[in-house]
């Protein structure tokens, strides 16, 4: 469940760069370099050779994720919250520790020794 949460709240943008169809670079994490190309349509003067819009082209797919993930309390119903706020109390209750040691046979003895039965049977536990 926490994989879903976090690919669905995650974001990422790929950057291309495209000289005619020809894909030249890409990045993930940055801008894509380009071919050098941008630089010599701007100095030449040929006007008949390029098209207006230029031969070198710059795309950007970006997918945004989610940003509506915080849910009001107020929102729910009333038989909600209670569950909510018992769930919470039972939950931090159970780590609680106690005072102090509690030992539930320290008022019994043992049963005296009357003979080893062990030693008799000898039945040992190895």
């Amino acid at each position: 469940m926490t994989l879903t949460m976090l690919f669905s709240t995650f974001s990422f943008a790929v950057e291309q760069h495209y000289c005619g169809d020809v894909l030249v670079d890409f990045s993930f994490f940055g801008k894509a370099e380009s071919c050098g190309m941008e630089m010599e349509q701007a100095s030449e003067s040929h006007d008949d050779s390029l098209d207006e819009k230029g031969f070198c082209e710059d795309q950007t797919l970006a997918i945004s994720g989610q940003d509506d993930l915080k849910v009001s309390f107020e929102k729910l119903s009333t038989e909600k919250q209670l569950f909510v706020v018992s769930f919470i109390y039972s939950y931090i209750n159970l780590y609680e520790g106690f005072d102090k040691k509690i030992v539930p046979f320290k008022d019994y003895l043992p049963p005296p020794l009357i003979r080893d039965v062990q030693v008799l049977d000898q039945t040992f536990l190895i």
